[in-house]
């Protein structure tokens, strides 16, 4: 269990919201598969964990991977763009890998992705990063690179899900609590994709900037938090 008392420094900018205590508890499943109902399959994971006002949150990862949207990289040629462009790129950033960074280009065009590359040498001059993710940040979130991805995805592109808003309203049907499908990893960034009714989306997000699901082959790509304080619960709208 984590205590969102000690999240790290990002976290703790962001966690203004939280005037009492806040678990967030990795659950372990099996392995997802394509092909797997991942309602039933967070349900039967979280019977007898969840109660009324917490909040389910499962990796859009698992999600994705259920829904079959998944692309091997040894399928994906890369061009010398993608090549060129890729070496420059972070060690941990999916556009390192010039197969992730080819579908970005698939998907925005050749001359969208030099202009950001262009742009983001500009903004290093005058000392403001960032601006490639700035300007291609919804085609580079939806895609998932194979670095450290668990066996036998190692070599797997996994785009984003599709309809988290949909998923999520399907988990909270069947767990009678609220869920939510999130994009997290272990930059410090969280990103609620989709929520059932009543979710605080930002309080989440804060929750899980230390990434309580893990980044390597822990496999619990579930987390629920709880709020165990007798404040207004912060994960929850209050017209919910």
């Amino acid at each position: 269990m984590l205590d969102v008392r000690v999240i790290g420094r990002a976290a703790r900018k962001r966690r203004a919201a939280f005037e009492g205590e806040a678990l967030a508890i990795p659950v372990r499943t099996r392995l997802v598969r394509r092909g797997d109902d991942i309602a039933p399959l967070v349900a039967s994971a979280v019977a007898g964990i969840v109660r009324f006002g917490d909040v389910i949150c499962v990796s859009e990862t698992a999600v994705a991977i259920a829904q079959g949207r998944m692309i091997s990289a040894e399928t994906i040629r890369p061009s010398r763009l993608a090549y060129a462009l890729s070496r420059y790129a972070g060690p941990m950033a999916t556009v390192s890998q010039p197969e992730s960074l080819q579908l970005v280009i698939d998907q925005v065009g050749s001359w969208r992705v030099v202009s950001a590359a262009l742009a983001q040498v500009g903004g290093r001059l005058i000392g403001r990063r960032g601006v490639f993710y700035e300007m291609l940040g919804g085609a580079i979130s939806t895609i998932d690179g194979y670095t450290g991805t668990l066996p036998p995805f190692e070599r797997t592109i996994v785009l984003g899900p599709d309809n988290p808003d949909r998923v999520a309203r399907e988990i909270a049907a069947l767990t009678g609590s609220h869920a939510a499908i999130v994009d997290v990893n272990d930059l410090g960034i969280a990103k609620v994709l989709g929520a059932s009714s009543g979710v605080a989306r930002s309080a989440v997000e804060s929750a899980l900037l230390e990434n309580p699901h893990g980044n390597a082959d822990e496999q619990t790509p579930i987390v629920i938090l709880k709020w165990r304080a007798s404040g207004a619960n912060p994960f929850v709208e209050s017209a919910a």
